[in-house]
């Protein structure tokens, strides 16, 4: 429980670590000790196949697309588009209230759910851990939502080739 308490913690501050980082690049690298973190988590509640995805699809394949866009539009520091000098009610916006509030009605939820005891509800049945086992998803992968994993593979394969043509510098005539 300490451990993942401090994991706990550690991805919280990454998390914020990403959202106030003024470069771009910083927030990359938050990102990627947030997505470690994660992993770290889902092997204390014994998702071995989830942290290895963490691992491999988010803190690999994610963060370097991250990177290669951020390198590619620059990656200097961000402007202050908000002005932070200003005073806080004169920069809120209706988009940004309604996220404040979603924020704040999430936050006395998780809250409420941990003082009630809801989410703290431990099993101790076999057939819940192995759920996050491979075969487990594998099998409801593989079967049940195949054609959306192929969806997905296409979409991906699209965007990974709109990349590579926006990349590439314009010809000369």
């Amino acid at each position: 429980m300490f451990l993942f308490v401090v994991f706990a913690l550690i991805a919280l501050a990454a998390a914020v670590g990403v959202i106030t980082s003024r470069k771009p690049v910083y927030s990359a690298l938050f990102l990627l000790l947030n997505f470690a973190t994660l992993a770290a988590l889902y092997i204390m509640v014994e998702a071995q196949f989830l942290a290895a995805v963490q691992i491999i699809v988010y803190a690999g394949a994610v963060i370097v697309l991250f990177l290669f866009v951020v390198m590619l539009i620059g990656g200097g520091e961000l402007d202050d588009i908000g002005g932070r000098n200003k005073k806080f009610l004169a920069r809120l916006t209706w988009p940004r209230g309604i996220a404040l509030v979603l924020g704040l009605g999430l936050l006395v939820a998780v809250g409420y759910g941990l003082l009630s005891g809801q989410l703290m509800t431990a099993t101790n049945d076999a057939a819940a851990f192995g759920q996050g086992s491979v075969q487990a998803i594998a099998a409801v992968l593989y079967t049940d939502y195949a054609l959306p994993f192929e969806l997905a593979s296409i979409l991906l394969l699209v965007g990974m080739i709109g990349a590579v043509a926006l990349a590439q510098p314009p010809k000369k005539d």
